[in-house]
């Protein structure tokens, strides 16, 4: 299939734009600028909506498809027994019970992860996803991103490698609730984020 300057990609493999050469010279080629990118899926699970909005802008950004995840019985979403029921399903690393949902893995190169950051930990729907798709995300490009009011980023994106039995994500990033404190900071780790994952 050609791109938009006439070359011919049918015979280079997908593989991230850093690498790909210009069969013409030699240089690097980014072909996701050129109408060729691999397809993407954006996986999230969303709360209080901080995730869901960073979600969609991702997905707008990558020009990607959005799974919302939902378990079969909500998680309270107010005060007290929001922070104990949540943190306590993290920390016991449960697997709750999902809606039902449409994933045809084979039908995307890429998964992008979204979560709201519970007690230090990937948030237990993800978990579910991730058991109930072990094998259809093996070989998959993953990158994620967690949203955070306080700390603990940095430790679920680790559980997050350890639910998938991987040592690296194509690309990570932690954000200060996106919707509820909008900031340029956030904004701009969203684009350096995209970037990454193209």
């Amino acid at each position: 299939m050609p791109t938009e300057d006439g070359r011919d990609t049918a015979c280079f493999p997908l593989v991230p734009a850093e690498n790909k050469i210009d069969p013409g010279g030699g240089d690097v080629y980014n072909y996701s600028k050129g109408g060729l990118s691999m397809k993407t899926l954006v996986v999230y699970y969303s709360q209080g909506g901080n995730t869901e909005y960073a979600a969609e802008k991702i997905a707008a950004e990558l020009g990607a498809e959005t799974l919302r995840i939902r378990p079969s019985r909500a998680y309270p979403d107010k005060g007290f027994r929001k922070f104990f029921w949540g943190g306590k399903s993290a920390m016991m690393a449960e697997k709750p019970e999902l809606m039902p949902y449409d994933f045809q893995g084979e039908d995307y190169e890429q998964i992008v992860f979204g979560f709201p950051v519970w007690a230090g930990s990937v948030t237990p729907p993800i978990r579910s996803f991730v058991q109930e798709n072990f094998t259809a995300l093996r070989g998959k490009r993953i990158a994620a991103f967690a949203c955070q009011s306080g700390a603990g980023g940095e430790k679920a994106l680790r559980r997050l490698k350890e639910c998938l039995e991987i040592t690296d994500l194509r690309a990570e990033l932690i954000l200060i609730d996106p919707k509820d404190k909008p900031s340029d900071a956030n904004e701009r780790r969203m684009q350096v984020f995209c970037d990454r994952c193209r």
